[in-house]
């Protein structure tokens, strides 16, 4: 007869499960935690990303307002008079720490240059990005941070316009509409404008025409797979570019900045950390925009830069304490509840055409 085999004498028969040695190792199963173990462990982390999100809102908010105050205060008021040699300091800033942020910290992947072709149109977007910027800070000399903020706010009616003459491209009866108080609230602002400067106000059309401009060269020359590039590889590549494009420009109309920037500095070391860390500051923006972007979304970053203006506004009054009246911030907010309705338009819109 044969001998019924149990489960203990197959046991038995496997060398293997014979005994246990100290060498032998057990699999430890962790014990599954309990349901309100869980729902802390996911409260945790939803307010760590929380907290995370609203501290890089508040960067953002800090280097945007930041990189105007820094420049206001010494265009303006520490009487270093010198926009486009500044503007170049920025733009090395920018090549340095982007180099760091993309090749040393890994933010993003590093995309490399693949033709000619491909250089070439960043070096328009490069030379583009000089006027507009140089353009802004120029007018920082000029005119007060709120009245540049309130024209800067102008910027979708410009991109509507450069849209149609470059690409044809028309938008739909309701976005056109809602450009018009985008006009009206910049008319009513520039009309009561205690501090009007023309050539301030020019150079700041200039800038908000040149960043419109920029934004739809953009969409045109890089849409093919192979030619996009992540915005900070963008301005890894168009820093450097641009102020190469800025040096001879610099020395041509500021005269000998460089030697004249030394002898300051000699005189007030504390125009070395004005430089330094308004370089860095104008570097910040452009990281926080991404960040921003990544852990929100870009109508998040749209909705802060409407309501940047206005901060950016109200905090350079309160600093510099220039004049404002009833009529120029009446016409600021009917310029950003234009830029908002402008927004839900294009919205709309994009949706209807989906």
């Amino acid at each position: 007869m044969v001998e019924a085999q149990t489960w203990t004498t197959r046991r038995m028969s496997n060398p293997r499960l014979l005994s246990l040695d100290s060498n032998d190792q057990l699999l430890d199963i962790p014990a599954t935690p309990p349901s309100d173990q869980r729902n802390n462990n996911n409260n945790v982390i939803g307010s760590n990303n929380f907290l995370t999100t609203c501290f890089i809102i508040a960067s953002w908010y800090f280097s945007n307002i930041g990189v105007l105050l820094l420049n206001k205060y010494l265009l303006s008021f520490y009487g270093y008079r010198y926009p486009i040699f500044l503007t170049m300091l920025h733009m090395l800033s920018c090549a340095a720490y982007s180099y760091a942020a993309i090749n040393l910290l890994q933010i993003v992947p590093f995309q490399q240059i693949h033709s000619k072709k491909q250089f070439l149109k960043i070096l328009a977007l490069s030379a583009i990005f000089c006027f507009s910027v140089v353009c802004g800070n120029t007018s920082l000399k000029y005119i007060p941070i709120s009245f540049n903020q309130a024209i800067g706010a102008t910027t979708p009616f410009f991109t509507a316009i450069f849209a149609f003459l470059i690409t044809c491209k028309k938008e739909t009866a309701e976005v056109y509409l809602a450009l018009l108080p985008v006009v009206l609230g910049i008319v009513i602002s520039t009309n009561s404008e205690p501090l009007f400067h023309l050539f301030g106000f020019l150079v700041c059309v200039g800038s908000t025409a040149g960043r419109a401009l920029k934004s739809v060269v953009q969409g045109i020359i890089l849409t093919s797979d192979s030619e996009k590039l992540h915005s900070m590889n963008l301005l890894l590549y168009m820093a450097p570019l641009a102020a190469m494009i800025l040096l001879p420009f610099s020395l041509y109309i500021e005269g000998n900045v460089f030697v004249i920037t030394l002898e300051k500095a000699r005189s007030d070391p504390f125009i070395v950390f004005l430089l330094a860390g308004n370089a860095t500051v104008a570097y910040l923006v452009n990281l926080t925009n991404f960040l921003v972007t990544k852990h929100t979304s870009a109508l998040t970053l749209q909705v802060l830069g409407n309501a940047k203006a206005a901060v950016a506004a109200v905090v350079s009054v309160l600093i510099f304490r220039n004049p404002v009246t009833v009529m120029g911030m009446t016409g600021f907010g009917v310029t950003v509840m234009g830029v908002v309705f402008y927004s839900e338009a294009k919205k709309r819109s994009k949706g209807a055409s989906h």
